[in-house]
């Protein structure tokens, strides 16, 4: 069974949501799904899991690995992974994350991994979230918005993804508003029409999108999961 890594086209895009309400549903289909997030960045939360992102990812696809297999690097400011080793003298250790994906990969059947940031954000001055699809040779979603703006963000995602030969198996458009303007109402008709990719889903904006059994519900009548599976 494929695993895929889930990227975006900026931050707040809506990566984990989406990630975990997709191991959510597919772990309601008997599919024994495992997540990773390589990196985090962020205030580390005072009790739990370090990052909330990691909390939502674990407890939405019930799992039970360790966080530092599906967490590997934390880095405790809120900002890109080469800006904060240089912050803070640190070195960020891809042999970890390697060691650490290769280990869930072989216990689960099949691994979600979602990446930090955008495509191009540096994890070290050469190596980007590009670099990272390339190193675990995953098939990758790519998540985006609706509102004014997405068809640039979106297109140079997509031809910085060509430009790395990275497989990609599809859109996802999140906090879509039905109601919203033409550029919203037409994003995804015309994300399909400029980059031929299939749309993997249309995701409504929802208020209580922290809550894994909405995003659950929301997820399995609005995306195609039978893809991901097949």
């Amino acid at each position: 069974m494929k695993s895929y890594f889930v990227t975006g086209t900026d931050t707040g895009v809506g990566k984990t949501v989406i990630t975990a309400a997709i191991a959510a549903s597919l772990r309601k289909r008997g599919i024994d799904v495992g997540v990773m997030k390589p990196i985090a960045s962020g205030v580390a939360q005072r009790t739990g899991f370090k990052s909330p992102d990691v909390k939502l990812l674990c407890e939405s696809a019930e799992v039970n690995d360790m966080e530092d297999m599906i967490n590997p690097i934390f880095l405790p400011l809120p900002a890109s992974p080469y800006d904060v080793s240089k912050i803070l003298n640190l070195k960020i250790d891809m042999k970890v994350i390697s060691e650490k994906f290769e280990q869930l990969r072989k216990i689960h059947q099949m691994l979600l991994v979602e990446g930090i940031g955008g495509i191009m954000t540096p994890i070290t001055k050469d190596f980007f979230v590009t670099d990272l699809i390339k190193l675990m040779n995953l098939e990758t979603i790519v998540v985006t918005r609706s509102t004014l703006g997405t068809i640039n963000h979106t297109v140079m995602t997509i031809e910085m993804c060509k430009k790395y030969q990275i497989h990609l198996k599809g859109l996802v458009v999140n906090y879509f508003d039905e109601k919203g303007g033409p550029a919203e109402r037409n994003a995804p008709a015309t994300l399909h029409e400029i980059t031929r990719l299939p749309i993997l889903g249309i995701i409504p904006f929802v208020k209580d999108y922290q809550k894994p059994e909405v995003m659950t519900n929301i997820i399995e009548k609005n995306m195609d999961l039978n893809s991901l599976i097949s």
